[in-house]
């Protein structure tokens, strides 16, 4: 029976230490909120995107998604520099689904039914020039270029955007359908290629399945990378800058500035906003020094 027992404690062990290598680079990455009762369970009950309290909340802000990192790190510095707002809501979707979240008023995760809206959003310039009928003021604040995220090493000889059309690369690309860096994309594949590499990755590799599309696209691509899912995913700059600063085993591959683009991070404060005077206050802290340099830290480019 005593040998029974420890034969059971160590195929225990051995499936503890495989459940954890299958998600040892699952998100949350930043540092959760403390609580008396932690339940964080990787690759089931994790919520990386929703941040802080979402009961009685003093300001709620929607971020475009791939803000993600500087999230701990910015609301402390609004907290300091604003200590009336202590209680923050804040998600980090992609724009479009948050676009689509403030034009239908709620959204659902799991079995989670949120109904609380935005006294800030914040995107690419562009679209908050598409929605500019929504807001009461919008300031731009920080920027960003594109760069290629390849496992660590380089395996597949990846040294541009052209390597992405290859056959047996596969690709990890946002999807244009609520992305705007999918969008941005195509239009740096034709400079690169022509329309042909346009139409490589975007129709014939999503056919034969060499492309995956995401949904989540700064949470997909760098696991799709680091499991061995994916070869290499186009990523804003600052998304391989990230991984590789908490030690993830990832490559960084530059991409030209004739290839490249520039986007700009505009915020706007929700003309229909609960919590108006916070919105302000936090539109007008996000072109401080202090949050400049919690971007600049995490590989944004700032002015």
């Amino acid at each position: 029976m005593k040998r029974k027992l420890s034969m059971m404690a160590v195929l225990l062990a051995a499936s503890l230490t495989t459940y954890a290598q299958q998600h040892h680079y699952d998100p949350p990455w930043n540092t959760p909120p403390q609580s008396k009762v932690s339940f964080t369970v990787p690759g089931i009950d994790n919520i990386p995107d929703l941040y802080g309290d979402i009961n009685d909340p003093q300001l709620v802000v929607f971020f475009g998604g791939n803000q993600f990192m500087c999230i701990d790190d910015l609301l402390s510095a609004f907290k300091k520099a604003y200590p009336a707002y202590q209680r923050i809501f804040a998600e980090t979707l992609p724009p479009g689904i948050l676009a689509r979240q403030i034009a239908g008023g709620d959204l659902t995760i799991g079995n989670l039914h949120i109904t609380l809206p935005p006294d800030v959003f914040t995107a690419g310039k562009g679209q908050l020039h598409e929605m500019a009928a929504l807001f009461s003021d919008t300031a731009s604040y920080t920027a960003n270029k594109l760069a290629i995220m390849v496992q660590q090493g380089n395996p597949k000889h990846i040294h541009g955007l052209k390597d992405l059309g290859r056959a047996g690369v596969r690709v990890s690309m946002p999807n244009p359908a609520w992305e705007g860096i999918g969008q941005q994309l195509q239009h740096c594949f034709v400079i690169a290629g022509g329309d042909s590499l346009r139409q490589a990755i975007m129709n014939t590799k999503v056919k034969d399945g060499s492309t995956f599309l995401t949904q989540i696209h700064h949470r997909q691509t760098p696991m799709r990378v680091l499991y061995d899912q994916s070869d290499a995913g186009p990523v804003w700059y600052s998304e391989v800058y990230y991984q590789q600063l908490i030690g993830h085993p990832v490559d960084l591959i530059p991409i030209p500035d004739q290839e490249n683009i520039t986007a700009i991070y505009t915020a706007g404060v929700m003309k229909n906003a609960p919590h108006a005077q916070a919105g302000r206050d936090f539109l007008h802290f996000l072109q401080s020094t202090a949050a400049r340099e919690v971007y600049k830290k995490y590989g944004f480019d700032v002015w």
